[in-house]
């Protein structure tokens, strides 16, 4: 007869999860998981009998071990539901709850298994012809026992029941810096809608007396980059391939804004047209070139636009043959400095943006980031 459950229970990693599941799996996993305890305990017991020369009894074992494994099965709920109650309560008040709760469920454990046992077992070989006898004979051990076991389980299952509140924590604390990762990125994309607004309307008051059919022309493709802009306002990121349709759009102002002082190229691989970019990453890089690069350039200036992959990296690059960049660096303003913004808090520091200069003359940026296909 097996004489240590406690000490194994201890030692194993005893109660799965179906404290807060009452569902089919979740009580067939937990009937494995007590029927393996109860068959393991009994395999020890008859092979220490074996060792010592005696007989294995293997079904007295058998019906020793199941009966109190369970019968703790049965127990462990209510043990789960009692540690809940006592969360967060002092020393005293969870004493005084699981003292007497303790005593209660082991005496009551005691006398079902030993019950059971006779019951199905009998006396057997034991020096005991009575139940009571029987009791009297297996109670003080069996009960010290199971007051160990209930305690152990207690303990096994607050520690659980932390372990899935610290979980669900984390996964509340992700979510919400998700979601304030997000209304930053919205709040960035609203605060460059307006700049790149506000630079074309001034383009379009200076040409609205020198060319008013220029101006009306520009109105027209503004009109068309803001129902683009309007119909992916939500999206953080858009493929690239809707990307190119505001950058033309953008383009197409400018071009009535530059006239015949710009020409314009793209270069774009086939292979990157369905990769998933930030909305609205060009433009930026591309009003950067035309102001600071070719506005004040004296005669025709050219803007490159070339996106390539690069690996598992995607490349945007953004040339200008300019004014180039000035000795003292240049000074980031909106557009680029929301740029940054987004891509570190869309990549962190698997993407970035670099300008440099061009020899003979230009400036270059270029976009890095990590390439992947836009879901559908």
């Amino acid at each position: 007869m097996n004489r240590a459950p406690a000490v194994r229970i201890a030692s194993e990693n005893p109660v799965p999860d179906y404290i807060t599941s009452r569902g089919s799996k979740t009580w067939g996993l937990a009937f494995a998981f007590w029927t393996l305890l109860a068959l393991s305990y009994a395999l020890s017991s008859g092979l220490s009998a074996l060792s010592e020369g005696h007989d294995p009894s293997w079904l007295r074992g058998l019906t020793w071990n199941a009966a109190d494994f369970y019968l703790w099965m049965v127990l462990a709920p209510a043990i789960g539901w009692l540690g809940r109650r006592s969360a967060g309560r002092s020393w005293p008040r969870f004493l005084l709850l699981h003292a007497p709760a303790s005593l209660g469920m082991a005496l009551a454990q005691t006398v079902l298994q030993l019950l059971i046992f006779w019951t199905v077992s009998g006396p057997g070989k034991m020096p005991v012809t009575s139940f009571g006898g029987f009791v009297h004979m297996e109670f003080a051990y069996k009960f010290q026992q199971a007051l160990v076991i209930y305690w152990v389980i207690l303990a096994v299952l607050r520690g659980m029941e932390s372990r899935r509140h610290l979980r669900d924590e984390r996964l509340r604390r992700t979510q919400l810096e998700t979601q304030l990762a997000q209304s930053q990125l919205q709040a960035l994309r609203m605060q460059l809608q307006p700049h790149f607004l506000f630079n074309t309307l001034n383009a379009i008051s200076a040409l609205a007396l020198a060319d008013p059919l220029q101006a009306r022309l520009m109105i027209a493709r503004l009109s068309d980059f803001l129902r683009l802009t309007l119909e992916e306002r939500h999206a953080p990121q858009v493929p690239l391939s809707r990307e190119l349709e505001f950058l033309t759009c953008y383009l197409d102002i400018q071009q009535v804004r530059f006239q015949d002082r710009l020409s314009t190229r793209l270069d774009v691989a086939d292979d990157t047209l369905d990769a998933a970019v930030p909305n609205l990453i060009l433009q930026p890089l591309v009003e950067n070139a035309l102001r600071h690069g070719l506005q004040d350039k004296p005669g025709a200036g050219i803007l490159r636009v070339s996106i390539r992959r690069d690996g598992d990296q995607l490349q945007l690059r953004v040339d200008d043959d300019g004014l180039g960049l000035p000795p003292a660096g240049t000074l980031e303003g909106i557009g680029l400095g929301n740029t940054r913004s987004r891509l570190r808090m869309l990549f962190g520091d698997a993407a970035g943006l670099e300008l440099s200069a061009i020899p003979g003359g230009g400036t270059r940026a270029e976009v890095r980031l990590p390439y992947t296909e836009h879901a559908a």
